[in-house]
């Protein structure tokens, strides 16, 4: 049963756009870094990758705020890729349906592989409480229970480069997750992609967004003579996170 909020405000007019011929293409002006929405998840275990874990009835008004966010920029949005995961696809399909766009799947905006997938993170039954599991928590600057950092930095800039190459002008939304999101905003800003998984800013259904900046040094974080600069952040479901039960993977 969908849990109570606040009315929603009415939705904001559809851009109509008119379509761009070949020789218009132009790169897109913005790219937006879109996190799911809260999954059902009444085990409470760390999913991961694992099939089946779609979004909840909260999660999917969560979706439905970003698109409105999003929406309501009147910018208009070419491009729209999501990770082949349920929880992503379905969070773009308001997306999809707001700018008449399919989401096109990208492996390499997926969740991390993770050692302890269907396992609970937390409680007595925690896996982090079973010896067996201790070798896997030797690193956690790399981290050892799972996919490098360095290799979703890697990976989600090299999607987010392809994306906006190949957008017939205007943004480019890609669906994600909280982990390869924040590596994303981590590189960027020249920082140590090791962290605290608890101190992460990018909430369930937020909007992270970055553009084009003509490359100035040493430490490009593209190869295209131009660096990805973030510039905004809104995490438009904030009053609905206040009930979610589920907040994602590690």
């Amino acid at each position: 049963m969908p849990r109570g909020h606040d009315a929603r405000p009415p939705r904001p007019r559809r851009i109509q756009r008119e379509p761009l011929s070949r020789l218009e293409i132009v790169p897109a002006e913005q790219i937006h870094l879109v996190r799911h929405g809260e999954v059902f998840n009444p085990q409470g275990v760390l999913y991961g990758r694992l099939p089946g874990y779609g979004l909840s009835s909260l999660g999917q008004e969560m979706a439905q705020f970003a698109a409105d966010d999003l929406l309501a920029r009147s910018r208009p949005v070419t491009a729209l890729v999501a990770s082949p995961l349920q929880r992503t696809q379905q969070s773009a399909e308001p997306i999809g349906r707001a700018f008449d766009l399919e989401a096109a799947l990208d492996d390499r905006v997926i969740e991390p592989e993770n050692r302890f997938e269907g396992k609970r993170m937390s409680g007595p039954d925690s896996a982090l409480l079973d010896v067996r599991n201790w070798a896997f928590l030797i690193n956690p600057w790399e981290p050892s229970w799972g996919e490098p950092f360095g290799s979703i930095a890697r990976r989600m800039l090299l999607a987010m480069d392809d994306a906006w190459n190949a957008a017939d002008g205007g943004d480019v939304v890609i669906v994600s997750h909280q982990l390869p999101i924040w590596m994303v905003h981590r590189r960027v800003a020249g920082k140590s992609l090791a962290h605290d998984p608890r101190r992460r800013r990018c909430a369930l259904s937020s909007i992270t967004t970055f553009e084009r900046r003509r490359a100035t040094g040493a430490g490009s974080n593209s190869n295209s003579g131009t660096d990805w600069v973030e510039v905004g952040y809104r995490d438009p479901a904030a009053g609905l996170s206040v009930n979610a039960t589920d907040v994602g993977a590690v």
